[in-house]
């Protein structure tokens, strides 16, 4: 006896994915840098030293004097001559007019008179010490500076970032099926 079978087919469902992965891009621009340093100022004032040396005093002691000064000394001694001589005229007026209290004045005038006077001399120092005078002023030197800071300018730039996000589709490959047969179910027709 033929006993009914059932015969089944299936195909299992396959499932596909279509991936469509993302992009990104991510740029950094360089920062914009600009710097500048400006000069420093620098300012100097300067006073030169000063030296005098005054030598009128040595040339004079050499008997080596300016015109000016020759014509001063030769007055002044000039006048000095005339008062002594003054002087010596009138102390020998009164002499003469004393010829009484007795002595010889006249002769004694002639005596005084007639005779070179006597210098007296040591040691002597030409020019002498300290004759030429100095004086010295020292110069002065003033610095004004000023350091300028330096000027940055930076400007930062931001990423650029461009995203695309992925995509996943879903999609069947193979859709499922189950296919269901009989088998063995076969009609006796000859009874």
């Amino acid at each position: 006896m033929n006993f009914p079978q059932l015969k089944m087919e299936s195909t299992f469902g396959q499932l596909g994915l279509n991936i469509q992965k993302p992009v990104q891009e991510i740029e950094q621009p360089a920062a914009e840098i600009s710097i500048q340093q400006p000069k420093a100022e620098l300012e100097m004032e300067t006073t030169p030293g000063k030296l005098t040396i005054d030598q009128t005093q040595a040339w004079e002691d050499m008997d080596l004097k300016h015109i000016f000064k020759r014509i001063e000394d030769f007055a002044q001694n000039g006048y000095q001559d005339w008062l002594a001589g003054m002087g010596r005229r009138a102390s020998e007026g009164d002499d003469l007019m004393r010829i009484e209290n007795g002595g010889i004045p006249i002769a004694d005038h002639a005596k005084i008179n007639g005779e070179s006077p006597i210098y007296e001399f040591n040691i002597g120092f030409v020019p002498s010490h300290f004759s030429v005078k100095t004086n010295y002023q020292p110069g002065d030197l003033k610095i004004n500076w000023k350091a300028n800071k330096p000027e940055i300018d930076v400007q930062v730039n931001k990423p650029r970032h461009d995203y695309t996000p992925g995509v996943i589709r879903g999609e069947m490959k193979q859709w499922p099926s189950l296919k269901i047969e009989v088998i063995g179910l076969e009609v006796d027709e000859k009874k």
